[in-house]
């Protein structure tokens, strides 16, 4: 299974507090943080709850 590098690329700032709780779940607090997970549908949807702040990729 693949792993994805998810990047916080915006602010949680006045965002509602369900992408708050996706972003603090993902493991980021502050813009330029860094995280690898696991590819699983779990994180998908937290990654979608939150595409607008911030950067996605697949990585081996």
């Amino acid at each position: 299974m693949g792993r994805l590098k998810i990047t916080q690329v915006r602010s949680k700032i006045g965002g509602k507090q369900d992408q708050r709780d996706s972003l603090r779940s993902l493991g980021l607090k502050r813009i330029g943080d860094v995280v690898v997970k696991e590819d699983r549908p779990e994180i998908r949807g937290m990654v979608h709850k939150v595409t607008h702040l911030v950067d996605v990729e697949e990585v081996d």
